[in-house]
């Protein structure tokens, strides 16, 4: 027996038979249209915009009321035929308008403008890679050594707060 809906973003499935299988079919493609290439005007709104555009989305946040109730952190999305929400899988990516960033879907959370990766390339070049180990700061010397042992510190200072080192 066939399922009724599918398995990651549950969209409608037609039965055999089926009477006005149009609108199981327009329900299914309202749905991949609020999925794909996904984007929203915000996330964390528990209740829902008075006067949505079709198309806008949001991420509903963790306390939904009103007709956002019991879709706590999914994709709601405004169409000419009311709202549709898509419950989130892991590893959806929808872009925030408002933040300018991606937001990820780690497990049952959201996860904003981080990026995780083994390594960022540009040009076919790595330019940073894992976390190293610690540079120690320099130690001893003289008067002499002053100025170039602030630099060397003022260095290993900014590497620490990029990340790209650890103190």
């Amino acid at each position: 027996m066939p399922e009724p809906s599918s398995a990651r973003h549950h969209l409608p499935f037609l039965s055999v038979g089926q009477a006005q299988t149009e609108l199981t079919h327009n329900e299914a493609l309202a749905l991949v249209d609020a999925g794909m290439q996904a984007s929203a005007v915000s996330m964390g709104l528990n209740t829902a915009p008075a006067d949505p555009q079709p198309g806008a989305c949001w991420i509903v946040g963790p306390a939904p009321t009103g007709v956002w109730a019991e879709q706590a952190s999914a994709l709601a999305c405004w169409t000419l035929s009311g709202w549709r929400f898509l419950a989130p899988p892991t590893g959806m990516r929808v872009w925030l308008e408002d933040q300018q960033l991606w937001a990820e879907r780690r497990g049952v959370a959201w996860v904003v403008g981080e990026v995780t990766a083994t390594m960022l390339a540009v040009g076919g070049q790595q330019v940073v890679g894992p976390r190293g180990a610690g540079v120690p700061a320099p130690s001893g010397g003289v008067t002499v050594d002053a100025e170039a042992r602030a630099a060397i510190e003022a260095v290993l200072a900014r590497l620490v707060a990029h990340g790209l080192t650890a103190a």
